[in-house]
Formats: C-alpha cells, sequence, structure tokens
C-alpha cells in the first residue's frame, strides 16, 4: 500500500477510536471535564521544556526559550482561562422568550498542526477540545509530526490519569 492510502486509512482508524471515545466522553460531568483539563495542563507544563527542544529540534524553526513560554502560555495561562468556563449542561435560560442555551459537544475534531509552532498549538487545541467533550484527531505538517504525537502522547496519558477514556487525543 503506498503512502498515500496508508495515510488516509491512519486518518479514518483514529476518526473511528476518537468518536467511540467521545461517544463515552460525552456524557461527563463539569467535575470531570475540568479535572482532565487540569491534568493535561499540568502534564503539558511540566513537560514544556522537552517539547520544545523536541519541536526546535525537529522542525528546524523558531527559538528553544521562546517555544517553551509558547508551551507553557499554551498549557498554564489557557487552563487559568477555561477552566471556569462552564461547558456541560444549560448555560443560559430566557423563561421569557422560552430559550435555554444547552452545551452540547459536537463530536470529533479535525486539527491541522502547522510546522512553525507544533506542541503549543497541539496543546490548545486538545485542552479546548476536551473542554467542550470533544475528541481530537490532529494532523501534524510532515516536518514535525515526531514533536506532535509526543505531544498528543503527553496530554493522552494525563487524561486516561484523570478518568478519560482511551482514543479522546489522537495524532496521525
Amino acid at each position: 500500500m503506498d503512502a498515500d492510502l496508508r495515510s488516509v486509512q491512519e486518518a479514518r482508524d483514529l476518526v473511528a477510536r476518537a468518536a467511540e471515545s467521545q461517544r463515552r466522553f460525552a456524557s461527563a460531568d463539569q467535575r470531570t471535564v475540568d479535572g482532565i483539563v487540569r491534568a493535561m495542563a499540568s502534564a503539558a507544563s511540566a513537560d514544556a521544556e522537552r517539547l520544545a527542544r523536541l519541536a526546535v529540534d525537529e522542525t528546524g524553526m523558531g527559538v528553544y526559550e521562546h517555544k517553551v513560554i509558547k508551551n507553557r502560555f499554551a498549557s498554564d495561562f489557557l487552563a487559568d482561562y477555561i477552566l471556569p468556563m462552564q461547558t456541560v449542561g444549560v448555560l443560559r435560560e430566557d423563561p421569557v422568550r422560552k430559550v435555554r442555551e444547552l452545551a452540547v459537544p459536537m463530536g470529533v475534531v479535525g486539527a491541522i498542526i502547522p510546522t512553525t509552532n507544533p506542541t503549543s498549538t497541539a496543546i490548545y487545541k486538545a485542552m479546548i477540545s476536551v473542554k467542550a467533550r470533544n475528541a481530537i484527531v490532529m494532523s501534524p505538517h510532515p516536518r514535525a509530526t515526531r514533536s506532535v504525537v509526543e505531544t498528543a502522547r503527553v496530554l493522552e496519558n494525563a487524561a486516561l490519569g484523570a478518568g478519560a477514556p482511551a482514543g479522546l487525543i489522537n495524532s496521525m
């Protein structure tokens, strides 16, 4: 099988895995979701330097110290910003107009990850997807595959440790 056909099949397999995981995760309560996001942020922050080095070494782009800052921004600052947000249940209710705004997950997010900031982008997109009770499949730029796959592994392991179903965070 040629590389293009393998890639298409890999995408199909990962989307199927992610969809099954997301169906199990869709009924998670706010406390569970926030615990998983918190664990992902903590793991990404703890590995910010290693992931930054991997990204710079693999892509040949950027400044290591800047990548560390971006990884910490995408984990620590983002967590502080999104954790207070309600993403489960009734968000708002207008009894006069008889309207309810509900937080409903969409399913599987397909995310293209660039070569310029692969690890921080992967952290950001994975965390916002999980916060909304969605699964994610990341498609990294070919020159950033190893660093994105490793970032996804770090995030998935943290999510699993916090109670997420396997398959919620994926990378081609």
